[in-house]
């Protein structure tokens, strides 16, 4: 007989989670499951992320609902999952005075890793996120994407399962913030560290991540992988000398949907290619570029936000 093929465990499970700050919903009834690999936690500000990862880390009760990480409930085995989870914060609130390697081994022991082994632990992390040479400097006198990586190696070096990433590119410049998001990958991929990754940035999450979780008002509104996501009628994209709103409006009385941006023309519908063809002949209109247009996950956080 031939192996029955099983799905892996989820990462992370929830199921009705609700957690409130007053008066104040902050997760309403959340329900989701975040697989393995680099998962994107996207949102605008006060959609219940960095809520959520506090639950996560059982940090905070929740109201009600259920909750699983790596098989655990965060709320009553909170000491447990945590050994097992690397975290990164939002806040760049590190002691100024203390080295980052002393910072990395103190945080690296309370994970339960033995002082010997964290110091090692820690030079090891700091060289893998580029600060080898830095590990001794005190963290006050650090860039802020310096810092961003000292909280990066702090996340990593006890070898957890699990890395959770609140905003990791915050306060960075475009060089910063590529750097960045590409170490995560390869510590994702090369470690085989699970990692969920908390942004309202599309374009990072899209760039390193291999599955997106989008929430809106403490709810879940859509998650899969990114191949998933992007599925669906993609259209084309036109480009031309001149005419662009009358081409878009002969498509239109064609049946298609179109819209001018720039000095492009998206267009979506069922077999355009011929359509565009002969509006673009009948007009007159110098073509300069006709492609596939790739459905982008700004196309999916859109529609699930309307």
């Amino acid at each position: 007989m031939e192996p029955v093929e099983t799905k892996a465990a989820p990462v992370v499970r929830a199921n009705g989670v609700v957690k409130r700050y007053g008066a104040k919903v902050a997760l309403d009834g959340l329900d989701v499951e975040i697989g393995h690999g680099v998962t994107g936690l996207l949102g605008s500000n006060g959609a219940g992320k960095t809520t959520l990862i506090s639950l996560m880390l059982g940090l905070r009760r929740r109201d009600a609902g259920t909750l699983e990480v790596l098989g655990h409930d965060p709320q009553t085995a909170g000491i447990d999952v945590r050994e097992r989870i690397g975290y990164g914060p939002e806040h760049h609130n590190l002691p100024p005075e203390v080295q980052a390697q002393d910072l990395v081994r103190h945080l690296t022991e309370l994970h339960g890793i033995p002082p010997r082994s964290a110091i090692q632990r820690a030079s090891d992390a700091l060289w893998q996120v580029g600060l080898g040479e830095e590990r001794l400097r005190p963290v006050g006198t650090m860039s802020t994407g310096q810092r961003q990586r000292v909280k990066l190696a702090s996340a990593i070096a006890h070898d957890p399962a699990l890395v959770l990433l609140d905003e990791p590119t915050d306060g960075l410049d475009p060089v910063q913030r590529d750097d960045m998001l590409a170490l995560i990958r390869r510590i994702g991929t090369e470690f085989g560290i699970d990692i969920v990754v908390s942004s309202h940035h599309l374009e990072e999450v899209e760039r390193i991540c291999d599955a997106v979780v989008i929430l809106d008002s403490g709810r879940m509104i859509r998650s899969g992988t990114l191949t998933e996501l992007r599925q669906g009628a993609e259209g084309l994209l036109v480009e031309v000398d001149e005419g662009h709103e009358a081409l878009a409006e002969r498509l239109r009385a064609a049946g298609l949907e179109a819209e001018v941006v720039g000095e492009t023309v998206l267009v979506s519908g069922d077999d355009p290619h011929d359509a565009v063809r002969d509006a673009v002949a009948d007009l007159g209109l110098g073509l300069r570029r006709l492609e596939p247009r790739r459905r982008t996950l700004e196309d999916v956080y859109l529609e699930a936000s309307a």
